[in-house]
């Protein structure tokens, strides 16, 4: 696919690995992030198996037509990671995968090196590229944004992690036709980044919702009056706050949400949830949808959630209209949209799902930015 000689990409090269090269190799693999999303790297990760992958495996990819490049520092010759190409299926596509070494991220370091491999590849005839991430693994699903990789779907239990666990596998593609520039997500993370961003007024802290909150958010959703109001109104699984939370980073950093916990400033504790769903890019628009525990109920949470989470949206997205419904009989969310800012607009008849097969009028509410 690809001729064996380095590639230089400014501060970094790609090159073919050496048996020299085998101890730095042996102390990245050691990384557990590594070895948390990337099954097939033996661990712990000795310095016999940089040496297999050294002189056995890399030699069999190119033999069989992918391609293995090492990703050192230029000016050191540090290794810094590795990247590679699949072998070309029935159809001509190719498949990219790499990995980075700790002290090597941050820097643009894979997104030089992806970028690079890819365009050779395309030049060279390669109609598609194909990049596969777990859905929790969300440095490098923005790798692949960076790379003009677009987001094309999920495909269930499709990998595996820690041996024989199977993982859902975000997919990206980009085609030879594609531009290839950086794509940039409908809404930011907050600042500080994914998972450990947050937006504080002091009292509420609003937070990425991560897999660590599965047990609090069942827990919330267990709530009689917090079910009562989920549409529809069902029994909670706990299956299913993991999915939400496990989920989260990707589904924000793909523009479909942003599931984010309410937390005490004070205590750090988990209050409650607030999300931004029903996202319509080409109308600027978003709906708002929130629950608080009652331990934290009377303090003003919510409306201040709500107010933290609006303007940081009217500030750093392009949304510039979130709606939110609420049941008829629902007063308290009611005020807290009307201390929020937010406009009651009209009632839509019999919209929601309520208990026992009824069906519930839609108080419909608007802010939209000044």
């Amino acid at each position: 696919m690809l001729p064996q000689e380095a590639i230089p990409v400014g501060p970094v090269v790609l090159r073919l690995p050496t048996e020299r090269d085998a101890d730095q190799i042996t102390r990245a693999c050691s990384d557990p992030e590594i070895a948390r999303f990337i099954s097939f790297i033996p661990s712990p990760y000795t310095r016999d198996d940089a040496l297999s992958w050294i002189t056995e495996i890399v030699p069999a990819d190119w033999k069989n037509g992918g391609a293995d490049f090492l990703i050192a520092d230029a000016a050191t010759d540090e290794v810094l990671g590795t990247v590679g190409l699949k072998p070309q299926d029935r159809y001509g596509v190719a498949e990219v995968g790499y990995w980075l070494a700790p002290w090597a991220r941050g820097r643009g370091v894979a997104t030089a090196a992806v970028r690079a491999i890819a365009e050779r590849a395309f030049a060279r005839g390669v109609p598609r590229i194909t990049l596969r991430a777990a859905v929790d693994n969300i440095p490098s699903q923005q790798v692949a944004l960076r790379c003009g990789f677009a987001h094309e779907g999920v495909l269930r239990a499709a990998g595996t992690v820690h041996g024989d666990v199977r993982t859902d596998l975000a997919v990206f593609g980009r085609l030879s036709t594609d531009p290839g520039d950086p794509i940039t997500p409908f809404l930011p993370f907050f600042p500080g980044g994914f998972p450990g961003g947050a937006l504080t007024d002091g009292v509420v802290r609003l937070t990425p919702l991560t897999a660590a909150d599965a047990g609090d958010h069942f827990a919330l959703a267990s709530v009689p009056d917090v079910r009562d109001s989920h549409v529809p109104p069902v029994r909670p699984e706990r299956a299913d706050s993991e999915i939400m939370c496990r989920y989260a980073g990707h589904r924000w950093l793909t523009g479909q949400r942003a599931d984010i916990a309410i937390r005490d400033a004070r205590t750090g504790e988990f209050a409650g949830d607030i999300q931004l769903t029903g996202i319509v890019p080409p109308l600027g628009q978003a709906m708002l949808g929130y629950s608080l525990h009652p331990a934290h109920r009377g303090r003003g949470m919510v409306t201040r959630a709500v107010n933290l989470l609006v303007e940081w949206a009217f500030t750093h997205t392009p949304l510039r209209r979130i709606i939110a419904g609420t049941a008829p009989g629902n007063t308290a969310s009611q005020r807290v949209l009307e201390r929020a800012g937010f406009t009651r607009e009209h009632i839509v008849e019999g919209l929601l799902p309520g208990p026992d097969g009824t069906w519930l009028d839609d108080i419909q509410w608007a802010r939209t930015r000044p």
